[in-house]
């Protein structure tokens, strides 16, 4: 898994490429995301165009992700998820809980 996050406007835009799955994956994700709170970021795009597979452990992380940040006032938005990862958010009843954008510039735009 690829992690790579970079500031927008006061968002935090995360691009993941890989499977979100169980173990080193979502492990590092919780551990990015957990650095950008701390510093006081609370308004997030992930972006899932590059994500081909996703399983509970990664849905779970983003759904406390998502809580995490409304909390502080913020929220998570997702970009462009794949067919299978939307189909799984989707089965697991999580995918309203979202705002889903077709591209990053859509995503942080909503937060103004």
């Amino acid at each position: 898994m690829d992690i790579n996050v970079r500031k927008r406007s006061q968002v935090q835009v995360v691009q993941l490429k890989g499977q979100l799955r169980l173990g080193e994956a979502v492990d590092d994700l919780q551990r990015t995301i957990n650095e950008s709170m701390a510093e006081g970021d609370a308004r997030f795009v992930v972006n899932l165009s590059e994500v081909p597979m996703i399983d509970s452990s990664g849905i779970g992380v983003l759904v406390r992700f998502l809580a995490s940040a409304k909390k502080r006032g913020g929220s998570v938005k997702l970009v462009n998820p794949s067919n299978f990862a939307q189909k799984t958010l989707r089965l697991v009843g999580v995918l309203n809980l979202f705002e889903v954008y077709e591209d990053d510039d859509q995503a942080v735009a909503s937060f103004n």
